[in-house]
């Protein structure tokens, strides 16, 4: 007889009219690593919201270890041995990982330092963690702020663990480091459950799959039997194409000619240092690196949005024309010195829309003229709004509904449709596929090919080097804001480029 960790019963949950998880029956065994797949707005993370306590079922039953249990909590979550890892962590950033890790403890586990931190050394011994408990936050890597996340929740007692997300912002040896640690906790008898993406990491580290489509369990599948196409049909309930195609390059030409940009943020903090190289027009150039290297600030700059050090150049070069120089010019006036730039940025309702508007008042936002596109209805901004809804399968009541109200994934849909409809001569997506499911995310990369064979200069900075790989003719490595080397999408592989981004080459010394 199985022995379950975990068995979710009937379990519903509404917000309002929506159903967001309709009757879902799941279960986890004991010393298993479960991976949770569903498209956007299938109910995952609201699901693993109720194992945690964020959320409380409407109707359904949780059982641990075979014993019904009432979940109203966090610290209903963690008496039941249940922790969850956020993909945003939830860390004081001028405490030490042992003061994080025994906050919010009662006293008597939380006064004696040392003894906290020879219990952290000891977990992060059986497990294969690398922490150094005196360590203060804000002078850690992304990859240790998890690991003190992940050694936060053991320390607790749990026993079943919810990893939201895990890989994000990791590099390949990273995320190798991490699916190590998840197999000996398993081996340890620990139940894992991974909320992912990706789908190669799915197949690399899981021993079960269990998907939901549009707040329904759908079913689960053993690791060993499936693929990550039959996985794809299975959440998207049709099937689908998972290729990117990737032709060659056609006379590409030189499309953005960029020279020394240093930046400094508002603390005085550099986030770039003399970064220089060249976009052509017809390929896709992609940007790689671990969070906070520079990549936002790299875009925003080239698009007018970073003050820029003295001595930085970045020249447009139009199609039979003169080079334009941009540094000094505000996106205004870079519109009008005739540069067709588009920019996707990261932060979608902060910089990229209007909340309180539509999809047809934030197409109103910027001027079309006519010509062949994928989107090809130019006659008014509502056309357009109701050609992007319906091309890249936005979920939303109408063209006039708040777009603040949409989930991620369609806000950013909303996005790079308009921005595509541009017919710009460059291109600028930061995680443009951020939060979007396996099928919309193929659509936009798909878009993106297409805008390159247009000639269109493409810059993609994304955070999964799978896709970079697959998808980019060249992909250009930051590491601290500087250039740690530009490589070949076709030839070159995830070791080196994630070495490019811890900045070490393959023969032990500083990338140039």
């Amino acid at each position: 007889m199985e022995q379950y960790a975990i068995q979710m019963k009937g379990v519903t949950k509404r917000f309002g009219a929506v159903t967001a998880n309709d009757h879902v029956n799941l279960e986890i065994k004991r010393g298993e690593i479960l991976s949770l797949l569903g498209e956007n707005g299938s109910g995952k993370t609201t699901l693993m919201n109720m194992l945690a306590g964020i959320y409380f079922p409407d109707e359904g039953e949780i059982f641990v270890n075979g014993q019904p249990v009432t979940i109203a909590s966090p610290k209903d979550a963690f008496t039941c041995g249940i922790g969850m890892i956020h993909q945003h962590f939830k860390l004081v950033d001028v405490f030490t990982a042992a003061e994080n890790i025994i906050l919010g403890l009662d006293n008597k586990n939380r006064l004696d330092l040392k003894a906290a931190s020879r219990k952290i050394t000891e977990i992060c011994q059986k497990y294969g963690f690398h922490i150094d408990p005196d360590k203060k936050i804000y002078d850690m890597s992304v990859s240790e702020k998890q690991t003190v996340e992940i050694v936060k929740v053991l320390y607790r007692g749990a026993d079943i663990l919810i990893l939201d997300e895990p890989t994000a912002v990791l590099t390949p040896q990273e995320t190798d480091r991490l699916f190590n640690v998840m197999r000996n906790m398993k081996a340890d008898g620990k139940s894992l459950i991974i909320i992912t993406h990706k789908l190669h990491e799915v197949m690399d580290v899981s021993d079960r799959v269990a998907v939901l489509r549009k707040g329904q369990y759908i079913g689960d599948v053993a690791t060993k039997d499936t693929t990550p196409q039959k996985l794809t049909d299975m959440m998207v309930g049709r099937a689908v194409t998972l290729n990117i195609d990737r032709p060659a390059p056609e006379n590409p030409k030189p499309r953005l000619e960029v020279q020394g940009l240093t930046v400094f943020d508002e603390l005085g903090v550099k986030r770039l240092d003399h970064v220089s190289f060249t976009a052509m027009g017809g390929e896709i150039l992609g940007i790689a690196g671990i969070a906070g290297s520079g990549q936002k600030e790299l875009l925003e700059a080239i698009a007018g949005l970073q003050p820029l050090q003295p001595g930085a150049s970045v020249k447009f070069t139009p199609p039979g024309n003169q080079p334009v120089e941009l540094v000094g010019k505000t996106p205004l006036q870079i519109k009008r010195a005739g540069v067709s730039l588009a920019f996707v940025p990261e932060d979608r309702l902060g910089m990229g829309l209007v909340g309180t508007m539509g999809m047809t008042g934030n197409m109103l936002l910027r001027s079309y003229r006519k010509g062949k596109s994928f989107f090809t209805d130019r006659k008014s901004p509502k056309n357009l709004a109701e050609d992007v809804k319906e091309r890249l399968e936005v979920v939303t009541p109408s063209v006039t509904f708040p777009v603040r109200r949409l989930s991620g994934g369609n806000v950013q849909k909303v996005l790079v449709g308009r921005e595509i409809a541009q017919e710009p001569a460059v291109l600028m997506t930061a995680y443009a596929v951020r939060g979007l499911d396996i099928n919309t995310s193929y659509t936009i990369y798909n878009l993106l090919t297409e805008q390159k064979m247009m000639g269109v200069a493409v810059i993609y900075v994304g955070e999964d080097l799978d896709v970079l790989l697959e998808l980019c003719d060249r992909i250009l490595v930051l590491c601290g804001g500087q250039v740690s080397g530009i490589v070949d999408g076709r030839t070159a592989t995830k070791e080196e480029v994630g070495l490019l981004m811890t900045r070490f080459n393959k023969e032990g010394g500083a990338a140039s």
